[in-house]
């Protein structure tokens, strides 16, 4: 199998005047991606995302990664993040930096859709993971918005939907955030995984004293309260407060991840499958988070090539140190469910995550099948 045609196709959909939202560092008016798509000699098709900015990361892949792709074959996907640390492909003083990564996640990931597709099986049993069915799906819910929504709203659909546990938006005053943290653990009842997100919109001393006061809610975990680049400031949480920290949707490569573990700064490590390198780069970090005795929960914020890709990974993920089939919490798979065509437009058969659970794809590769009228309608020119 010989990949012969590799194609950057850059997506976007606006959203309606006065409909944008988002967290507490900013809103966006617009959803985009980048979608990767690799043919071989006898007609199969790989599909991969790069979760960053659409035109942008296009150029760059075909610039930079086309002519080491094309006459390659599939397998060589577990080399390709090797290639560009060694600048090989892009040259290496770039190797590290956001645009380089998810470039070669989409790429990457679209090879592992191939080799899936190619063998027969879906990618997470590739991996080395068990073959599994489902997982818990959590709403990434409760958003600040431009149009002053009621935070209980979006959170009284998540729970009529089926949804068991979410993931909301605070970090924009310590009152604010207890306010919005109370009317979701309200509506979820005592019994649901909730989850916070800042955003890293806080110094350390701000996080801290948020954080202290949201401990009689029975936070699951604590996201981002510092900005990724803070790492003494993890530890500087880590050391005060007595809630899980995680970490990782704005960190790339092996080299940030190893940092986050070997520092014992998180303990939960959530790569992105459209930025953080790819199949292989976030199986590596899975299995250094062993030595950590840390969790991961990949970070979902994509288009539907890319959840399905978070799905897959998310499905091979180990037990350790549990026993097989003996672990005290579901394995958490975060589903956004803000308004995103590109999340739901693109598949023949979208995902379902209501009802409490989410069907892993069992089909060969990433085990979806890709609307390419749907690609071609959102497609930037």
């Amino acid at each position: 199998m010989e990949i012969i045609d590799l194609a950057a196709i850059p997506l976007s959909h606006d959203l309606e005047p006065g409909r944008a939202f988002g967290g507490s560092r900013g809103m966006t008016d617009s959803r985009s991606t980048t979608l990767v798509r690799l043919e071989t000699d006898d007609g199969t098709v790989g599909w991969g995302e790069a979760f960053a900015s659409p035109r942008a990361v296009a150029a760059l892949i075909e610039d930079e990664f086309a002519d080491a792709i094309l006459g390659s074959s599939p397998i060589e996907a577990e080399s390709l993040a090797d290639r560009v640390y060694t600048g090989d492909i892009g040259g290496y003083h770039a190797a590290r930096e956001a645009l380089a990564q998810s470039a070669l996640s989409a790429v990457e990931v679209a090879m592992w859709d191939l080799r899936g597709k190619a063998a027969g099986l879906p990618v997470h049993e590739l991996l080395g993971g068990q073959r599994v069915e489902s997982v818990v799906p959590y709403a990434s819910t409760m958003y600040l918005t431009e149009w002053g929504e009621d935070p209980a709203d979006p959170m009284e659909v998540a729970a009529a939907d089926g949804f068991t546990a979410a993931k909301i938006k605070i970090g924009g005053g310590r009152e604010d955030d207890r306010c919005r943290v109370e009317i979701a653990r309200e509506i979820l009842g005592d019994d649901a995984h909730l989850m916070v997100d800042y955003n890293g919109n806080y110094t350390p001393r701000q996080a801290i004293a948020s954080i202290r006061d949201l401990e009689p809610y029975d936070i699951t975990w604590v996201e981002e309260p510092v900005p990724p680049e803070n790492y003494s400031g993890y530890r500087e949480i880590r050391d005060r407060v007595d809630v899980p920290l995680a970490a990782g949707e704005a960190h790339y490569g092996r080299f940030e991840f190893t940092r986050l573990l070997e520092e014992g700064l998180v303990d939960v490590i959530q790569p992105n499958l459209g930025r953080c390198g790819g199949f292989a780069e976030a199986r590596f970090v899975a299995k250094l988070a062993t030595t950590a005795n840390a969790i991961v929960r990949p970070h979902v914020w994509n288009s539907a090539i890319g959840t399905a890709a978070a799905l897959q990974f998310a499905a091979s993920l180990s037990s350790y140190p549990h026993a097989q089939g003996m672990e005290p919490d579901p394995v958490l798979f975060e589903f956004d469910r803000s308004e995103n065509p590109l999340r739901h437009e693109l598949l023949e058969s979208p995902l379902d995550p209501t009802g409490g659970t989410l069907a892993v794809p069992q089909s060969p590769g990433l085990g979806i099948e890709v609307d390419e009228t749907a690609v071609d309608r959102f497609r930037l020119e």
